[in-house]
Formats: structure tokens, C-alpha cells, sequence
């Protein structure tokens, strides 16, 4: 009886230890595995706390106007036309570049389907009017509402040096235009370079807050046809009428080694126009501060790219591959170029004017 109590009393005695060694084992593993967290927080110094934060805010600020990267639009019932996988609809044009971006052209996209996947898109255009180019507004404007985005909330930036010649014209529900004060240059050459500044401070500034997208057009241009969501995407640039059928060795590319818009011979994928390109904000953003860091850059080795803005453009466009190319159709100069067959449509034309005169003042 004795010898039972005493191996008892033995056992529980021995399971109680066991039970006391497993809990405070337990506590001491969870305070040792915080003790690495705390230290490396405690090692990182506040300027480290802000970097993080600032990139976490990056992160978000750059999927701002992504329409085509953040998620995909849930598309409502529609009835359309289903896409023949064997009866492609155009075989005349290259339709995809070497990259996938898709190259527009009509007949390769269909607008109904487009409209309901952006229908919650803003656009915002962006126009410079300096000086006598201010005449050119209100044909551009007028054009604009009868075939740019129509059926889509739009901002229409105008940058001029004289506000109080911007017209005044009926908009569409949703539509507004905003005039941006700007000063002036005495050249031209310095007008369109500066453009690129101008884009890239008031990105950051308010375009960013305001819009999905940006479309940076000229200004001595109508519209002529029917130009909507199908050419947004990430980044999109327009090939030059006057060059969609040379080969690289003919494109006007600055070759000059000394300038930051040098493109070797050998190099290039298309020659893009200077009047027509855009994407998401955030995209425009990076391409239009690059080219005005590189035109500054140019400026203090005293030399000025060939085409200005439009090489710096180039030179960007090949190392960033534009996610979208718009085909000549979306830029087109009547007066100088013989329309080929395979443009089905002009969109977007140049106007009739003295250039001389305009430029001179």
C-alpha cells in the first residue's frame, strides 16, 4: 500500500513537471521569436520607414489609369459579332508588332465592346495653343466633340499663352475644358520642346488626380472620323504617315552619338509622329520627364536634336516598347501625302496652313 502511494504520488509529481517544463518552453520560443522582429525594427532607421512607405505609395500611384493592368472589367450581356479565328479581318496590314502590341487599324476592333470595357474611364487630352496657334482651337475643339471619345467623361487641357482666346463651344455631358496658363518662347523649336516639361509638372501636379489616360495631340489638326477607347492602353505612340513604309535606315532618327536622342542606324522599330501619343498618367509621366531630362542634357553640350521633342520621342519609344501602335489612320497630312488604299479612314488630319506666318509670331 505504501509502495503504491509512493510511486503515485512519484508519477504526478513527474507529469506536473513535464507539463510546467512544456509551458515554459512554449512562453520563452514566442519571446525569443520576437526578439530578430524587434531588433530588425529597431535597426532600421526612419529614412528606411519612409523609403517603404514612399514605394508603397509608388506602387499604388502606378497602377493609377492601368485600366489594362489592374483588373479586368466584367463585361455585361452584349451581342456582337464572334471573332473568326481562321478569317482574320485584316491580312493586307501588320496587326501585331514583334513585342504583341497590337498595331489599330479599322476593322480590328470593335467599339460597342471597347465603350462598355472603359465606360468608367476618364480621358484627358492635352493641347498646346501658343501664340498664333490659338486660331486653331476652335476647329480642333469643335472636331473633338463630334469624334474624340464620344460617350466618355473628357478633360480637354489647353496650354496657351493667351486664355482669353480660347472659344467658348457646347460639350457634351461630361466634358470639360481646362486652360492652363503658360508662357512662352521666342522659337518655335523651343515651344515644342517645352512641351515635354510642361506635360511632365502638370502630370504630377493634377493629371494624375484627374484622369485615367492622356492623348497629347497637336493642335493644327482636326478630327475627321471616329477616334475613341480602342487606342488607350499603357503607352501607345502613332506611326509617322510619312515614314509607316520605309525601312529604319531612312527614318529622320537623331544620329548624332553626342545627343541623348541618338539611334544608331541599325536600330529602330518604327518612326512615331510626334503629335500623337499617350497612355495611363503614370506612363506619361516617366516617358515625358525622360525626354525633358534628356533634352536638358542635350542643351548643356550645346546641341539640339534634330526633330526636337519627336527624337527624343523615338529614342524613348525603343527602349520602353509601347504597349499599343496606332496605325497612319490616327494621323494624316492630305496636302502632302497621297492616301493609299489601305487607310480605310482618316481620323485625325493636319489643316491647311502657312507656316511661316504661324510660327513667326
Amino acid at each position: 500500500m505504501e509502495s503504491s502511494n509512493f510511486w503515485g504520488n512519484r508519477t504526478k509529481s513527474c507529469l506536473c513537471l513535464i507539463l510546467l517544463f512544456a509551458v515554459l518552453l512554449g512562453f520563452y520560443s514566442n519571446v525569443f521569436s520576437l526578439i530578430p522582429r524587434r531588433q530588425t525594427e529597431k535597426s532600421q532607421s526612419p529614412e528606411a520607414h519612409h523609403v517603404q512607405g514612399r514605394r508603397e505609395s509608388l506602387t499604388l500611384s502606378e497602377g493609377d489609369g492601368h485600366l489594362d493592368s489592374c483588373r479586368i472589367p466584367e463585361v455585361p450581356r452584349l451581342l456582337y459579332p464572334k471573332a473568326q479565328l481562321l478569317k482574320p479581318l485584316r491580312v493586307d496590314v501588320l496587326v501585331m508588332t514583334p513585342w504583341f502590341a497590337p498595331v489599330v487599324w479599322d476593322g480590328t476592333f470593335d467599339s460597342a465592346l471597347l465603350d462598355v470595357q472603359f465606360r468608367n474611364t476618364t480621358i484627358g487630352l492635352t493641347v498646346f495653343a501658343i501664340k498664333k496657334y490659338v486660331v486653331f482651337l476652335r476647329l480642333f475643339l469643335e472636331t473633338a466633340e463630334k469624334y474624340f471619345m464620344v460617350g466618355h467623361k473628357v478633360i480637354y487641357y489647353v496650354f496657351t499663352d493667351r486664355p482669353a482666346d480660347v472659344p467658348q463651344i457646347a460639350l457634351q455631358d461630361g466634358r470639360q475644358v481646362v486652360v492652363l496658363h503658360v508662357g512662352n518662347y521666342r522659337r518655335w523649336q523651343d515651344i515644342s520642346m517645352h512641351r515635354m516639361e510642361m506635360i511632365s509638372n502638370f502630370s504630377r501636379r493634377r493629371f494624375l488626380r484627374e484622369v485615367d489616360y492622356l492623348v497629347c495631340l497637336y493642335v493644327d489638326m482636326k478630327f475627321s472620323d471616329h477616334v475613341g477607347v480602342e487606342i488607350l492602353a499603357p503607352l501607345f505612340g502613332t506611326l509617322h504617315p510619312g515614314f509607316y513604309a520605309a525601312d529604319r535606315q531612312s527614318f529622320t532618327y537623331e544620329r548624332r552619338p553626342l545627343s541623348r536622342a541618338y539611334i544608331p542606324r541599325d536600330e529602330g522599330d518604327f518612326y512615331y509622329a510626334g503629335g500623337f501619343f499617350g497612355g495611363s498618367v503614370p506612363e506619361v509621366y516617366r516617358l515625358t520627364t525622360a525626354c525633358h531630362q534628356a533634352m536638358t542634357a542635350d542643351q548643356a553640350q550645346g546641341i539640339e536634336a534634330v526633330w526636337h521633342d519627336e527624337s527624343h520621342l523615338n529614342r524613348y519609344l525603343l527602349s520602353h516598347k509601347p504597349s499599343k501602335v496606332l496605325s497612319p489612320e490616327y494621323l494624316w497630312d492630305e496636302q502632302m501625302l497621297q492616301r493609299p488604299p489601305l487607310l480605310r479612314k482618316l481620323r485625325y488630319v493636319a489643316v491647311p496652313m502657312n507656316h511661316t506666318e504661324i510660327r513667326s509670331r
